[in-house]
């Protein structure tokens, strides 16, 4: 009886340890979530602001080129139908994935955060002379420093996103 005991007490006890071993990685994995959670949240925020930033660079460029927009809704129907505002869609829709990433409908994945942030950075290559988004960024680059600045903190928050 005392073998069969100490059998049953070592299958026991190495239960408990895979249990208690699969609850920290549980808790670890679920503090790295919640931490890709906030890196997300904050690469959005700073997305965001850059998103604004470019707006208002190219707004200033047509309205020197075409005059004054004369109204909120004016400025809408440009951002939304106008050529000269289409390049900036691929932020605008980086924005909405995030928010739909960030809402919890989904449950968030570290694959699926990754793979946006990854798209992110691909995105933020600015290409002088290049065509399409890269090289409409690199000119909003060059000519704008409230741009450059945007752009500098969505680097750091993608810089921070290695981490998670």
């Amino acid at each position: 009886m005392s073998g069969s005991f100490a059998k049953g007490a070592a299958r026991h006890l190495r239960h408990m340890l895979y249990c208690r071993m699969k609850n920290e990685l549980s808790v670890q994995s679920g503090a790295v979530l919640e931490d890709a959670r906030q890196g997300l949240a904050e690469l959005r925020e700073t997305l965001l602001r850059l998103h604004k930033a470019l707006i208002e660079s190219e707004r200033a460029g047509y309205e020197k080129t075409f005059g004054r927009i004369t109204s909120p809704y004016q400025f809408w129907q440009l951002l939304t139908t106008d050529p000269w505002f289409v390049w900036l869609r691929p932020v605008s829709q980086f924005i909405a994935e995030m928010d739909e990433m960030l809402d919890g409908k989904e449950m968030l994945t570290m694959a699926g955060a990754k793979t946006l942030t990854g798209r992110v950075k691909d995105l933020l290559v600015a290409t002088s002379g290049g065509h399409g988004f890269s090289g409409h960024y690199d000119e909003a680059l060059q000519r704008d420093p409230d741009v450059v600045f945007a752009h500098s903190e969505v680097a750091r928050c993608l810089r921070a996103a290695t981490q998670w």
